[in-house]
């Protein structure tokens, strides 16, 4: 894969800038897609130099306004116009885009290869795409564009921390959004949405979870099942009911809550569950009662599935696994803590139907 900063030169030069901070990814087999910043505040008046001649687009976002710019194709100009910044304009590379440099300027720059439009149509079950629908120094006020691009802005200058999957996703999704959006792209309905087979899903699942970081691409991952890209991110989502990017915060999430659970209050120590705290009851509540904490399920399935399964595990205790009185307050002090205002209801409710006040230590 071509070096970052390569794309940063080829798209910085021309406007006179020495280098201009980029990214890099294949989310699609046939194509690289990259994403390039460019901005200068104090730059040297003239028409710009010529981009590379190729069979690409590039879709700028501009961050700020450029009134009256003079944009050039091939060789001659062909709009005087003002630049809005918020809004997306597309340029044909094999059209010799080029504008006058007179003021500053800000503004990103998605490189498109037409490779990376027929393979999303390919993979759609759709006609070959023809050229983008665009007029030159017209701008479209494009709202998954502009949100696009400012969640990759920051992560071009921060790019060691960059989540590979979450790049390849984003441009992966920018890159369907224009061939649907300026290229005409029809989707066929009747396509087949089948997922992964099952040994498909466990060795995906198992090399997600072994990069938690991220860093591992989901190119390297479908190349493994001699998948593109989008096909093995559709079927993993069909399923796991997740796309790659979220089921890897939702295992990050979970490896949270085991280190919760590992610092669980003293009442719920191993000797004190009986011998079941391995028991899928107390998972479930463990796991239902935590995301309901963080925010990851509503009160709803909260109610449904977490405490269900810590009212069926705390009455084995309070009726089997603990022995004395003071010990079950202690139980039932430490399962509220750990879960919540909730719970702690729910435990009072079962205390009382096993025959155990949690407010009188005096009885068994």
């Amino acid at each position: 894969m071509t070096r970052p900063g390569a794309y940063g030169r080829r798209i910085g030069q021309p406007l006179n800038l020495k280098d201009a901070p980029s990214l890099v990814t294949r989310s699609l087999r046939s194509a690289e897609l990259a994403v390039v910043e460019t901005r200068d505040d104090d730059p040297v008046p003239g028409l710009c130099g010529a981009l590379p001649s190729e069979d690409a687009y590039l879709v700028s976002l501009k961050f700020r306004d450029y009134p009256d710019c003079e944009c050039w194709e091939r060789g001659r100009c062909v709009i005087k116009t003002d630049i809005r910044g918020g809004a997306t304009y597309l340029y044909d590379l094999k059209r010799d885009p080029r504008y006058v440099i007179d003021k500053p300027f800000h503004s990103l720059f998605f490189y498109l290869p037409r490779s990376a439009l027929e393979d999303i149509a390919r993979q759609s079950g759709a006609v070959r795409i023809g050229e983008l629908a665009y007029e030159p120094g017209i701008g479209h006020d494009d709202s998954v564009v502009r949100h696009l691009g400012t969640s990759l802005s920051g992560a071009l200058h921060r790019p060691d921390e960059v989540n590979q999957l979450f790049l390849d996703h984003a441009m992966l999704a920018l890159s369907a959004h224009v061939a649907q959006t300026y290229g005409g792209l029809k989707r066929n309905t009747e396509l087949a949405r089948g997922g992964l087979a099952p040994w498909q899903v466990k060795r995906a699942c198992e090399r997600l979870e072994s990069d938690l970081g991220g860093s591992l691409s989901r190119q390297q991952i479908a190349a493994e099942f001699d998948l593109s890209v989008s096909h093995f991110s559709r079927a993993f989502r069909v399923s796991t009911g997740l796309p790659p990017h979220q089921w890897l915060l939702h295992q990050r999430v979970k490896g949270g809550q085991a280190v919760a659970e590992r610092s669980r209050p003293a009442a719920l120590g191993d000797r004190d569950l009986g011998g079941v705290c391995e028991s899928k009851p107390l998972y479930a509540g463990v796991l239902i009662a935590g995301r309901r904490q963080s925010g990851g399920v509503e009160a709803g399935e909260t109610r449904r599935l977490g405490n269900r399964n810590i009212a069926g595990l705390l009455s084995h205790l309070l009726r089997y696994g603990v022995g004395g009185a003071a010990r079950r307050k202690d139980l039932i002090q430490g399962m509220g803590d750990a879960f919540g205002e909730i719970c702690r209801i729910e435990v009072r409710l079962i205390a009382g139907l096993v025959g155990f006040d949690s407010g009188d230590d005096n009885r068994a």
